[in-house]
Protein backbone atom coordinates (compact mmCIF):
# COMPACT_ATOMS: atom_id res chain seq x y z
CA UNK A 1 0.00 0.00 0.00
CA UNK A 2 1.43 3.38 -0.96
CA UNK A 3 1.90 6.19 1.49
CA UNK A 4 -0.52 9.11 0.97
CA UNK A 5 2.47 11.47 1.08
CA UNK A 6 4.03 9.65 -1.90
CA UNK A 7 0.78 9.81 -3.86
CA UNK A 8 0.88 13.61 -3.68
CA UNK A 9 4.27 13.85 -5.38
CA UNK A 10 4.79 13.96 -9.13
CA UNK A 11 8.20 14.09 -10.75
CA UNK A 12 9.10 15.48 -14.16
CA UNK A 13 12.24 14.05 -15.73
CA UNK A 14 13.93 14.62 -19.07
CA UNK A 15 14.44 11.58 -21.28
CA UNK A 16 17.56 11.06 -23.42
CA UNK A 17 15.46 11.80 -26.54
CA UNK A 18 14.61 15.27 -25.17
CA UNK A 19 10.99 14.59 -24.20
CA UNK A 20 9.71 14.87 -20.62
CA UNK A 21 7.90 12.29 -18.51
CA UNK A 22 5.56 12.72 -15.56
CA UNK A 23 6.11 10.04 -12.92
CA UNK A 24 4.46 9.19 -9.63
CA UNK A 25 6.80 8.35 -6.74
CA UNK A 26 8.34 4.88 -7.17
CA UNK A 27 6.57 4.35 -10.52
CA UNK A 28 8.04 2.11 -13.18
CA UNK A 29 6.00 3.61 -16.02
CA UNK A 30 5.31 7.21 -16.95
CA UNK A 31 1.91 8.72 -16.21
CA UNK A 32 2.38 11.07 -19.18
CA UNK A 33 4.93 12.03 -21.84
CA UNK A 34 5.27 15.57 -23.23
CA UNK A 35 7.44 17.28 -25.81
CA UNK A 36 8.37 20.20 -23.53
CA UNK A 37 8.94 20.75 -19.82
CA UNK A 38 6.10 23.29 -19.73
CA UNK A 39 3.66 20.78 -21.26
CA UNK A 40 4.77 18.16 -18.73
CA UNK A 41 4.16 20.55 -15.83
CA UNK A 42 0.68 21.36 -17.15
CA UNK A 43 -0.11 17.67 -17.59
CA UNK A 44 1.06 16.93 -14.04
CA UNK A 45 -1.30 19.63 -12.75
CA UNK A 46 -4.15 18.02 -14.71
CA UNK A 47 -3.35 14.56 -13.34
CA UNK A 48 -3.30 15.72 -9.72
CA UNK A 49 -4.01 19.40 -8.96
CA UNK A 50 -3.02 18.87 -5.30
CA UNK A 51 0.31 17.20 -6.02
CA UNK A 52 3.69 18.65 -5.16
CA UNK A 53 5.48 18.78 -8.51
CA UNK A 54 9.24 18.26 -8.60
CA UNK A 55 11.11 19.14 -11.80
CA UNK A 56 14.51 17.66 -12.61
CA UNK A 57 17.14 20.27 -13.42
CA UNK A 58 18.15 20.00 -17.06
CA UNK A 59 21.28 22.11 -16.96
CA UNK A 60 24.21 22.68 -14.67
CA UNK A 61 24.07 25.84 -12.56
CA UNK A 62 26.26 27.46 -9.92
CA UNK A 63 23.95 26.10 -7.22
CA UNK A 64 22.98 22.68 -8.52
CA UNK A 65 23.42 19.88 -10.98
CA UNK A 66 20.91 18.03 -13.20
CA UNK A 67 20.25 15.36 -10.56
CA UNK A 68 18.64 17.92 -8.22
CA UNK A 69 14.98 18.94 -8.12
CA UNK A 70 13.21 22.28 -8.17
CA UNK A 71 9.62 23.45 -7.81
CA UNK A 72 8.02 24.77 -11.02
Amino acid sequence: MSDNKDSNNLFIERRPDGSYVVLKANAERASAVAATQEEAIERAKELNPNAAIHVERVRDTDTGSPNQWRKP
